[in-house]
C-alpha cells in the first residue's frame, strides 16, 4: 500500500513538472523541469519494482486526481510563483527558484563549503513579529476605546469595553497564530520526512535532482554534480540542503506553536493594555486625554522601530504610523458618537 502512495505520488510529481515545462518554456527552467519529471519517472519506476516484489501489480496508467487537475489548472493561469507552497506540498522540487532572496544570503552555494552555511535571522524576525503584534493591539483597543468613548459613555463602561477588547483580541490573536504556525509546521515535517525516505532509499536520485536545480541557478554543471555528491555523503547537511533546494523549506522555519501563541498573546495584549492604562489608573476627568496621547507617544515609537526593517526614515515611519492609527481612532470615535446620538 506505500508502494503505490509512493508511485503516485512520484507520478504526480512528473505531471506537474511537464506543466511547470510547459509554463517556463522558452527559459533555462523549462530544461530543469523536463529533467526532473524524468527523475520522478525513475522514481516511479523503483516503487514498480517494489510492488512487483511483493506480487502487487502496478497500475498501467497514471490519472491525476481532482487535486491535481486542479493545480494544474491554476498553475497554468497564475503562475509557479504564486503557487510555491501548494506546488511544495505536493513533493514538486525546485521551489527555491521562486523564492525571493533575502539580503545578506546566499542562494546559491558556490563550493561545497558554502553548502548549508545560512545568516539566521530568527531572532530578527520574531522581534519584528512581535513589533506589529504589539501595534495590532495599541490600534485595535485604541480605536475601540474611542468609538465607545465617541458615544459618549461613562468612565467604567469605557473600562470594561477595553479589557474585553483586550482579552479577546488577544485570546484571537494567539488562536490564530497557533493554528497558523502548527499547519505549516506539519506541512514542513511531512515533507522533509519524505526527503528523509527517499535519501536513504534512493540517494543518487536525490543527488540528480539536486544536481539538476543547481545548474539550473547558474553553477557549471561538473561543479553541479560535484556539490550535490559531496552533500550526500553527509545526511544530515543533506537532509537540510534537500529542504531548502528542492522545497524551498528553511527548517529553521519550525518554530513552535505554543511559542508562537505565547507570543502573539502577549504582544497584542502590551500594546491594547497602553490606551486603556489611564482607566486602569483611575487619573480622573482627563483619562481619554491621557489615553490619546499614550496612544500616540506609542504609535510614533512602533513606526519608528518598524523602520529598522524597511530602512525608511525613521522620523517619516513614526509620522505615518501615527498618522495610520489617529486616522483609525478619529473615525471611530465619530462613528460612535453618531451611533450614540442615534440611540
Amino acid at each position: 500500500m506505500n508502494e503505490l502512495k509512493s508511485w503516485r505520488e512520484e507520478r504526480q510529481s512528473a505531471h506537474l513538472y511537464r506543466i511547470l515545462a510547459e509554463v517556463e518554456a522558452g527559459s533555462t527552467r523549462a530544461q530543469l523541469f523536463q529533467e526532473l519529471a524524468g527523475e520522478a519517472d525513475k522514481q516511479a519506476a523503483i516503487w514498480e519494482e517494489q510492488m512487483r516484489a511483493h506480487r502487487e501489480e502496478p497500475p498501467l496508467h497514471y490519472r491525476p486526481d481532482m487535486r491535481t487537475r486542479v493545480v494544474g489548472f491554476l498553475l497554468r493561469r497564475l503562475g509557479p510563483r504564486r503557487l510555491r507552497s501548494v506546488l511544495s506540498a505536493m513533493k514538486v522540487r525546485g521551489m527555491s527558484l521562486y523564492a525571493r532572496p533575502q539580503s545578506g544570503t546566499h542562494t546559491v552555494p558556490l563550493n561545497l563549503a558554502e553548502v548549508g552555511r545560512r545568516h539566521r535571522t530568527g531572532n530578527a524576525n520574531n522581534l519584528r513579529a512581535a513589533v506589529f503584534g504589539v501595534n495590532d493591539g495599541l490600534v485595535s483597543n485604541a480605536s475601540l476605546i474611542m468609538g465607545v468613548a465617541g458615544a459618549a459613555v461613562d468612565s467604567k463602561t469605557i473600562l470594561l469595553t477595553g479589557i474585553a477588547g483586550l482579552a479577546a483580541g488577544a485570546f484571537s490573536m494567539a488562536a490564530g497564530e497557533y493554528v497558523s504556525v502548527r499547519s505549516q509546521r506539519e506541512m514542513y515535517e511531512y515533507q522533509i520526512g519524505l526527503e528523509r525516505a527517499e535519501l536513504e532509499m534512493y540517494p543518487q536520485a536525490e543527488a540528480a535532482e539536486l544536481a539538476l536545480i543547481y545548474e539550473a541557478k547558474g553553477i557549471d554543471k561538473q561543479e553541479a554534480n560535484r556539490v550535490a555528491q559531496a552533500l550526500i555523503s553527509d545526511p544530515v547537511k543533506a537532509l537540510d540542503t534537500l529542504a531548502r533546494e528542492e522545497l524551498g523549506i528553511n527548517p529553521e522555519d519550525l518554530v513552535s506553536p505554543w511559542g508562537a501563541a505565547i507570543s502573539s498573546f502577549l504582544s497584542f495584549a502590551v500594546g491594547a493594555l497602553v490606551p486603556l492604562a489611564p482607566f486602569l489608573l483611575g487619573t480622573g476627568v482627563h483619562q481619554l486625554n491621557m489615553a490619546i496621547v499614550l496612544t500616540a507617544a506609542s504609535l510614533y515609537a512602533v513606526g519608528a522601530t518598524l523602520s529598522l526593517y524597511t530602512g525608511r526614515s525613521a522620523w517619516m515611519g513614526g509620522l505615518r504610523m501615527l498618522l495610520i492609527g489617529g486616522t483609525a481612532g478619529a473615525l471611530t470615535f465619530a462613528i460612535g458618537r453618531l451611533v450614540g446620538a442615534s440611540f
